[in-house]
C-alpha cells in the first residue's frame, strides 16, 4: 500500500513539475491564460507557469511563413476568366493579436487574397493583367499588409505563381505571337537586305570615285612630268644656242619618223624641206671653202 501511494504522489509530482517548468524553443511564443483571461506571452527559454490555474496555448511560430493558395477564377475587365494562383510569405509580428484578434489566420488572410485580387484584376485587361506581375503583386500586398496589421500578422510578398486563360485564348495568343515573330522576321530580312544593297552602292561609288581620282592625279602627273621635259628641253636648247644649220639637219631626222606609220600610205615634203636642204647646202660650201682641197703631188 506504501509503495502504491509512493508512486502515486510520484506521478504528481512529475505532473506538477510538468506543468510548472515550461521550455520555449527559438522563435516561438506562448500564450499563456489565467482562469481564462490572457495572462502573459511567454519568450524562448525556460519559463514558470502556475499548474492548474494557467493555461499555455499552442506555441506559435515566428518566423517567416509561405502558403500557397488554390488557383481561383477571376474575370478581367475585357470579360475573360482567368485562374490565377497565389503565393504568400507572412510573419507573425503580435502574438496575442494573432490569437485573440482572428479566429482562423490563414483562412481570413486566403478570403482576402482573392476578394482583393478580384478587384485588381477587375480593373486591368488580359494583356495588362499578364504583363502587369509587379503592379498587381504591389497594390495585394498594400492591402493585405494594411488588413492583417492588427491582426498582428505582417505581409511580406505577394506573388502571382500562375496564370493561366482558357485554352481558346491560349491558341489565339499563340497565333497572335508566331505571326508577330513571322511579320518581324520578314522586317528584318527586308532591313538585311536593304542594307546590303546600300552598303553595295556605297562601295562601287566609292571605288568609282577612287578610281576617277587616281586618273585625275595620273593625268596631272603625267602633264606636269610633260611639261618639266618640254621646259627642260627649251631651256637647254636655249642655253645651247643652235643655229640654223643645226635645227634644220634636226629636222631632217625627224622627218623618217613621221613616216612611220601604216596609215601614211603618202608622203608630202613639206615647204620647209627644200629649206632646211638649203640650209644644208649652205654648210657644205662652207665647209669646201673653209677647208681647201690638198695639192696633187
Amino acid at each position: 500500500m506504501a509503495v502504491a501511494i509512493l508512486i502515486v504522489l510520484l506521478v504528481f509530482a512529475l505532473l506538477l513539475a510538468a506543468k510548472t517548468v515550461r521550455i520555449i524553443p527559438q522563435a516561438r511564443a506562448g500564450i499563456v491564460e489565467r482562469l481564462g483571461r490572457y495572462q502573459r506571452t511567454l519568450q524562448p527559454g525556460l519559463r514558470i507557469t502556475v499548474p492548474f490555474i494557467d493555461r499555455l496555448l499552442p506555441l506559435l511560430d515566428l518566423r517567416e511563413q509561405v502558403v500557397s493558395f488554390p488557383p481561383n477564377a477571376v474575370i478581367t475587365e475585357d470579360n475573360v476568366s482567368v485562374g490565377i494562383d497565389t503565393v504568400l510569405y507572412f510573419q507573425i509580428t503580435d502574438p496575442k493579436a494573432a490569437t485573440y484578434e482572428v479566429a482562423n489566420p490563414m483562412q481570413a488572410i486566403e478570403q482576402l487574397t482573392v476578394t482583393t485580387l478580384r478587384n485588381v484584376i477587375g480593373g486591368l485587361t488580359l494583356e495588362q493583367t499578364l504583363t502587369s506581375r509587379d503592379e498587381i503583386n504591389g497594390q495585394l500586398r498594400t492591402v493585405l499588409d494594411e488588413a492583417t496589421g492588427k491582426w498582428g500578422i505582417r505581409v511580406g510578398r505577394v506573388e502571382l505563381k500562375a496564370i493561366d486563360p482558357p485554352g481558346t485564348i491560349q491558341e489565339a495568343m499563340e497565333k497572335q505571337m508566331r505571326a508577330e515573330r513571322d511579320r518581324r522576321a520578314a522586317i528584318l530580312n527586308a532591313e538585311g537586305v536593304k542594307q546590303s544593297q546600300i552598303l553595295t552602292a556605297q562601295g562601287e561609288k566609292e571605288s568609282a570615285v577612287l578610281k576617277a581620282e587616281g586618273a585625275k592625279q595620273s593625268a596631272i602627273l603625267r602633264a606636269e612630268g610633260e611639261a618639266k621635259a618640254i621646259n627642260t628641253v627649251f631651256e637647254a636648247i636655249h642655253e645651247g644656242r643652235p643655229d640654223q644649220e643645226l635645227l634644220s639637219y634636226q629636222y631632217l631626222q625627224m622627218l623618217p619618223e613621221l613616216a612611220k606609220g601604216e596609215a601614211n600610205k603618202v608622203f608630202v615634203i613639206p615647204s620647209e624641206f627644200t629649206k632646211a636642204l638649203s640650209g644644208i647646202g649652205g654648210v657644205l660650201d662652207k665647209a669646201r671653202q673653209d677647208d681647201p682641197p690638198a695639192p696633187r703631188a
